[in-house]
Order: C-alpha cells, then structure tokens, then sequence
C-alpha cells in the first residue's frame, strides 16, 4: 500500500501564510504591550484567566472537561489555571445546572467586574486605534476578521459562541 505525501501549499499561498503570521504575531505583541492594565486604575487579568473568564461568560458554567472541549489544551493546564482563577476568587465551584455528575465552574461577581474593566481597557484601546477609520473600513475589517476566525473554528472543530 502506498501512502500519499500530504500536500503542501503552493509558494503563494505559503507566503501569503508567511506574511499572515508575522502580523499576527506582531498584533498578539502589540495587544500585550498596549494594555496598561497598572495604569488604567484596573488589576490586570493574565492572558488566560481574561480567555477563559470570556469563555465562561459566553457559554456559561463549564467544567473541565468542557474547558478541554473547547480549547484543545490538556487537562493538566486547564486545571492548573482553573485553580489560579478560584484561588483569586474569580470562578466557583458549583452543581451543573443540567443536571450532569460533574462539577462545574461559575464566575464569581468579582470575576464579572474584572472581566469588564479589563475588557473596557481593551476595548478602549482597540477604539484609539481605529477612532480614524471610515465605516466601510471597520465594516470589513470586522468581517474579516470574523470569517479568519470561523475558519480557523471550523478546521479545528472549537467553535467560539458569539
């Protein structure tokens, strides 16, 4: 039985990625250093507790298993940080409203609060950078951006709910 090479992308398509992927690693960097959490007043989230705590928000109580489900990082990790977010008093423990055996995490009114001022420097930040762009512009960039990333969702089978 002959097994196939899997295919590789053409030279374009392979740039094209090449030039993608700078950007996006230049944009991860930019978030990072232009998010003054210490100097807007608000105690700052690592990246992972502000991903999962906006995960949690969107889904609603999840357990561990589902946190894996969702993001594709083993166990070990999730619960790692999943400990880091109740010992801050972020998320609780508590019964699965469904009725399930598992136990599942809940964000805490504090978890909430941090949650929403972190994002509102976020927000405010990302508003200062595009505060010149036309409608047109936003419109697309938008789209865009949300088609980049419902394709990623579908090759990876981890829909983000919107």
């Amino acid at each position: 039985m002959q097994t196939r090479e899997p295919s590789s992308p053409d030279t374009d398509a392979r740039q094209t990625g090449e030039r993608i992927e700078r950007e996006l690693m230049i944009l991860t960097r930019q978030r990072e250093m232009t998010v003054p959490h210490r100097l807007a007043g608000v105690e700052g989230l690592d990246r992972s507790a502000y991903v999962l705590l906006s995960r949690i928000e969107a889904q609603g109580p999840m357990s561990v298993t589902d946190l894996v489900d969702a993001f594709g990082l083993a166990p070990s990790t999730l619960t790692r940080q999943t400990a880091a977010l109740l010992k801050d008093g972020l998320v609780e423990r508590t019964l699965d409203p469904d009725g399930g055996i598992a136990r599942k995490f809940r964000m805490t009114r504090k978890g909430r609060e941090m949650l929403r001022a972190n994002r509102e420097v976020v927000v405010d930040g990302i508003a200062r950078v595009v505060a010149d762009w036309t409608p047109e512009r936003l419109d697309g960039f938008i789209a865009d951006l949300r088609q980049f990333n419902q394709d990623i969702e579908q090759i990876t089978g981890r829909p983000w709910p919107r």
